[in-house]
C-alpha cells in the first residue's frame, strides 16, 4: 500500500519562539508533534526503539507479526521484517552496537535476533512455555539482554552466543511488564503490574535485592533510568502517576501526579536527561516532565484516539517517535 506522512504543523507559539530567538532559541525549544507515520492498517505497533546511529526505527507490530522499518532522515518505510505467525511481539531493542535487534515475541514465547544488516531474522530463541514476554533490554556493554517475562521471570540472555542464562525468579504474582538496566550496567529493575513494586537485580551477580514497593494499585506499567543512572521514573498505569526512585538508595520520592485518566504505559528520558516523556494512552497525549524538578510541562496532544503505546528518543535527542495503538501510526515529536 502507498506510503503517506501526514504533516501537522507548527503552532503558533512555537513557532514565535523560534523566529524571534536566533540566539537563545535552543532554551526556549518547545517540543511538538510534526508528523505522522502511517503504518499499515491492523498491526498494533505495541513499542518502538531508535538503532544506536540514528539512522533508523523499529518499531514491533503486535498484530502483525512484523518489524517495521523506518528511515528516520526521511520518514519512509522499509521493507518490513516478517516474523513467525503468532509471535504477537511487544517490543523491541538493538544492541548497543546497532549490529543486531532482539524482539520480544509474547505469542509464541520466543525471541527473535534480526540481523539489522540485511535486515531479516537470523534466528529465533526458544523462551520456556507460557513466558510471554514483554519487554527486552540490553545491558550498556552489550554482554547481556535481560526479558521480562508474563510468568513471574526474567530471562537472561548471553548477547554473545544468543544463549540462555539460568532465569531470574521473581515473587509469584509479581507479573512483570517491563525491565530497565542502569546505563552504568549494575543494576536493572523490573515493573511488577500487579504486585506493584520493582525488584531489583544486580547485574554482576544476577541476584536479587531488597523489592522497592510502590503505593497499592499503582499498576507499575514501564521503568526507565536517567542517563546518569540517579533516578529511576516509573510509569503507574492505574494510579495515574510517575514514581520516581532513587537509584542510590532504592526509595521512593514524591510521585509526579498526571491528569486523571492519563493512564500512562511509557515513560523514557532524553539522552541529556532533562527531560522525560510519558505516553498517555487514555487521554491521546504526552505528558512532558522537568527532570531537575520532577514537575509537568505542556502536555502534547497527539491525533484524537491514537491510544499511544510506547515513547523512544533518537539518540542525539532531537526527535521522539511514539507508537500508536489505535490508530497505527507512529507520531514524531521535534523537541528543538
Amino acid at each position: 500500500m502507498p506510503i503517506s506522512l501526514r504533516r501537522v504543523a507548527l503552532s503558533l507559539a512555537t513557532f514565535s519562539l523560534i523566529a524571534v530567538s536566533s540566539v537563545t532559541s535552543a532554551a526556549f525549544a518547545v517540543p511538538s508533534l510534526t508528523s505522522t507515520i502511517d503504518l499499515p492498517e491492523g498491526c498494533y505497533p505495541a513499542a518502538v526503539a531508535f538503532s544506536p546511529n540514528g539512522k533508523n526505527a523499529y518499531v514491533a507490530n503486535n498484530c502483525s507479526h512484523t518489524v517495521s522499518v523506518i528511515n528516520v532522515e526521511t520518514g519512509q518505510l522499509a521493507t518490513p521484517i516478517a516474523l513467525p505467525d503468532g509471535s504477537y511481539p511487544t517490543s523491541v531493542a538493538f544492541s548497543p552496537n546497532g549490529k543486531k535487534a532482539y524482539v520480544a515475541n509474547n505469542g509464541n514465547h520466543t525471541i527473535s535476533v534480526i540481523n539489522v544488516k540485511t535486515g531479516s531474522q537470523a534466528t529465533l530463541l526458544d523462551l520456556p512455555d507460557g513466558s510471554y514476554p514483554r519487554v527486552v533490554a540490553f545491558s550498556p556493554n552489550g554482554k547481556k539482554a535481560y526479558v521480562a517475562n508474563y510468568n513471574d521471570t526474567v530471562s537472561v540472555i548471553n548477547a554473545k552466543t544468543n544463549r540462555l542464562g539460568t532465569p531470574i525468579n521473581l515473587p509469584d504474582n509479581s507479573v512483570p511488564r517491563s525491565v530497565a538496566i542502569s546505563p552504568n550496567g549494575k543494576t536493572a529493575y523490573v515493573a511488577n503490574n500487579t504486585s506493584n513494586t520493582v525488584t531489583v537485580i544486580n547485574v554482576k551477580t544476577n541476584t536479587l535485592g531488597t523489592p522497592i514497593d510502590l503505593p497499592a494499585d499503582s499498576g507499575a506499567y514501564s521503568i526507565a533510568f536517567s542517563p546518569d543512572s540517579k533516578t529511576a521514573y516509573v510509569a503507574n498505569n492505574t494510579s495515574n502517576s510517575v514514581s520516581v526512585i532513587n537509584v542510590k538508595t532504592n526509595t521512593l520520592g514524591t510521585p509526579i501526579g498526571l491528569p486523571v485518566n492519563s493512564a500512562p504505559v511509557s515513560v523514557a528520558f532524553s539522552p541529556d536527561g532533562k527531560t522525560a516523556f510519558v505516553a498517555n494512552s487514555a487521554s491521546s497525549t504526552l505528558s512532558v516532565i522537568n527532570v531537575k524538578t520532577n514537575t509537568l510541562g505542556t502536555p502534547i496532544t497527539l491525533l484524537v484516539g491514537s491510544t499511544p503505546r510506547w515513547v523512544a528518543f533518537s539518540p542525539n535527542g532531537e526527535r521522539a517517535y511514539v507508537s500508536n495503538v489505535g490508530n497505527d501510526t507512529v507520531s514524531v515529536i521535534t523537541t528543538h
